[in-house]
């Protein structure tokens, strides 16, 4: 099979995953159970598919992804508040290299007490995309440094719906809070978090640090 339909294939895959937990969750089944049946098809992906993070060097001894302890605390109902301005701006993806988006909205909510917000950009690549990366204060000791992404349309991972009719409010579930491609090996580059993205409380829910 060519690489370019090997990486569709995987597109592919990831887009059903995101839609089998929305799905769930639509219908009202144990959110725990949920995010661990979600992990455990992640994983799956990541161990057999030519197309995943992982090189065929460390396929060939992956068991699984490292998470936190499923956190129901950080799961948060939230609209999106899309009165802001349009911000454009370029992320850095290493030393060299960066990607242009725009701000289209912001979350608000509280962690341990403390307010805590993110915005929501949008990637000015062909198509676009809604992008939803964060780095908070787990970094870089038990997440990865350079952050991690909530979600990210154009490959696949989406935000969770709050209901069947709701546009501009979601679920904010940290759990599914994950690592980006740059975090496994050297061959990928990543945008990384901007500065007003790096929250100054601990997410201790979603993906690990890669060991």
């Amino acid at each position: 099979m060519s690489t370019y339909l090997e990486l569709y294939d995987y597109r592919q895959q990831v887009f059903a995953l995101y839609r089998e937990r929305d799905h769930a969750i639509l219908a009202g089944k144990d959110s725990e159970a949920i995010w661990k049946r979600f992990c455990m098809r992640r994983d799956t992906l990541f161990a057999q598919h030519s197309q995943s993070a992982l090189t065929e060097e460390q396929r060939r001894t992956f068991t699984a992804l490292p998470y936190f302890p499923y956190n129901p605390a950080l799961r948060f109902a939230v609209e999106i508040e899309t009165n802001v301005e349009p911000q454009r701006q370029s992320t850095a993806m290493n030393s060299t290299e960066s990607m242009e988006m725009a701000t289209v909205g912001r979350v608000h909510f509280t962690v341990e007490g403390e307010e805590a917000s993110l915005d929501l950009y949008w990637l000015d690549v062909y198509g676009g995309g809604l992008f939803l990366p964060f780095r908070d204060t787990t970094c870089p000791q038990e997440a990865y440094g350079g952050g991690r992404y909530l979600f990210d349309t154009v490959k696949g991972s989406t935000p969770i719906p709050a209901g069947e009719d709701g546009k501009n409010t979601i679920i904010l579930d940290f759990n599914y809070a994950y690592n980006p491609s740059c975090a496994y090996n050297d061959a990928w580059v990543c945008p990384l978090a901007p500065m007003e993205n790096r929250l100054t409380v601990p997410i201790r829910a979603g993906e690990l640090k890669y060991r």
